[in-house]
């Protein structure tokens, strides 16, 4: 198993990698708006069509990985209780194949409003970007994320030695 945990984590860089130029584009484009607007009264037009493109590309392309480490915020009220009763790992699996499976509906909802944007020729004002493209890859990380939480659940219940050892 541990050339395959080993594909999963370089895998899982891609996503960061995406995530981390959407946030260093966003940054530029930002920074010349606020030089343009500022010095020559003439902001870049396309400018909040671009922040909400890669905002949403930006969040839901790290979606997978943070669901996968434990990067949500969380309160930890009842940990002690599921700790003393030995349940962590029941509790774990519970809530991270519930999560996995209810993310269908979002996944199925974004998919059909994206086809819908497809079938009306949907495009952004300036830039003509085609809109069902962003709703196709918010769904494919949706779906990413519902299988990755489902595959986290049951490897922190039936091998939880797999998910130390991917974090060396």
């Amino acid at each position: 198993m541990s050339p395959l945990i080993q594909l999963i984590r370089r895998a899982s860089v891609l996503p960061v990698i995406v995530a981390s130029v959407a946030l260093f584009a966003l940054m530029v484009m930002t920074f010349c708006d606020v030089i343009l607007r500022s010095m020559f009264n003439a902001p870049i037009e396309a400018a909040t069509e671009l922040t909400r493109i890669l905002m949403a590309i930006l969040v839901f392309s790290v979606l997978p990985i943070v669901s996968t480490t434990n990067g949500h915020i969380a309160v930890d009220l009842t940990d002690g209780i599921f700790s003393r009763l030995h349940l962590s790992r029941v509790r774990d699996l519970i809530i991270y194949v519930i999560s996995g499976v209810m993310l269908y509906w979002p996944v199925q909802r974004v998919w059909v409003l994206a086809e819908r944007a497809r079938d009306y020729g949907d495009v952004t004002e300036y830039l003509s970007i085609p809109t069902y493209l962003i709703g196709w890859f918010i769904t494919l990380s949706v779906a990413v994320t519902a299988v990755v939480m489902i595959v986290t659940g049951l490897l922190r219940f039936f091998a939880p030695h797999t998910l130390s050892e991917a974090a060396r």
